[in-house]
């Protein structure tokens, strides 16, 4: 008994005739109830006391065992443990042992919460890339092509999943997720993609969108333009403003392309690095993503993309 107390538990000794012969460290929930002559009505109120006695007239030999749980208020949860127990030639008395379990079944709601939320996050991460492979295998003309293309739309999730798990499910921050998704294609020149704005908060679904068209520029930065060679800096910036009344965010990606003699250096025509800059991903998935538009122009001497969507798909 002195060992149950110490783990916090409640004991509770009555005859078989429901007579209360010892009470110790009852919760100070029921405490107040305690008098010179308790019983379970005036200690735990009709509803439990109800249900105990449905229990405690199961237990009829010794060494029967039964347990029952309540709830009392929004967060407190209580185990009754009953037993009886014989005395040699005192016939059978019911042991009561109450132990608090809130915190335990906190746990547990919290556990079952949180493999939900798991589920539901994975279900649309699936959709998403489910999503990309479709678009993927739409526009490209060979298996290594796909292969190519999709690999690297699925690297740039992950990494963007690394953020958002880094930050407890609550999304990524503008700046990170620019600087993920640019730096490992220009290991030594980082500074050639250059973030100003307002480094919000981005939630999870905005947070994979944007980092899915972050890599899709920077590839084709890195694919089809002189970035490293002309030596002239991306400016990728993001900014608040309001759309028909509505607060909103900008993303803006800036990328300049010199020409010589009617030509980009590339070597391609304007109409061919239209066909090669021309992205599913950029123009339609993403945007529709984050209920969104989006906006993407090549011009003799520039690259831009403009996303601009609700802020409801920003975490404050």
């Amino acid at each position: 008994m002195p060992a149950l107390v110490d783990l916090g538990a409640s004991v509770i000794i009555q005859d078989f005739d429901r007579n209360y012969l010892f009470v110790t460290n009852l919760p100070v929930i029921w405490a107040g109830g305690l008098s010179d002559q308790p019983d379970d009505l005036t200690l735990f109120g009709g509803e439990i006391a109800e249900r105990l006695a449905v229990l405690k007239n199961s237990l009829t030999q010794t060494g029967q065992k039964g347990h029952v749980e309540f709830s009392v208020g929004s967060e407190e949860v209580y185990e009754f443990r009953i037993q009886t127990l014989e005395i040699e030639g005192q016939g059978l008395y019911l042991v009561t042992t109450i132990v608090d379990r809130s915190e335990e079944r906190h746990r547990e709601r919290l556990l079952r919460a949180l493999l939900r939320e798991v589920s539901h996050r994975s279900k649309n991460l699936l959709a998403i890339i489910q999503s990309i492979a479709l678009q993927t295998a739409r526009y490209s003309v060979t298996l290594d092509m796909f292969l190519n293309k999709f690999r690297g739309r699925l690297y740039s999730l992950s990494q963007s999943q690394d953020l958002i798990t880094d930050s407890s499910w609550r999304g990524a921050y503008f700046y990170d997720l620019v600087r993920q998704q640019t730096e490992k294609y220009l290991p030594e020149n980082p500074h050639l993609v250059r973030v100003s704005g307002d480094n919000v908060l981005l939630t999870p679904n905005a947070s994979l969108h944007l980092g899915l068209a972050m890599h899709e520029l920077i590839v084709n930065a890195v694919s089809h333009g002189s970035l490293v060679k002309n030596g002239r800096a991306i400016s990728v910036s993001c900014h608040r403003l309001q759309v028909n009344g509505q607060d909103s965010l900008e993303v803006r990606w800036e990328e300049g392309l010199p020409r010589t003699n009617g030509r980009h250096e590339t070597g391609q025509s304007e109409e061919t690095l239209k066909a090669n800059f021309g992205s599913t991903v950029l123009q339609r998935v993403v945007p529709a993503s984050v209920n969104g538009k989006a906006r993407y122009q090549i011009s003799s001497e520039r690259i831009s993309y403009s996303l601009v969507f609700p802020i409801d798909h920003i975490s404050e």
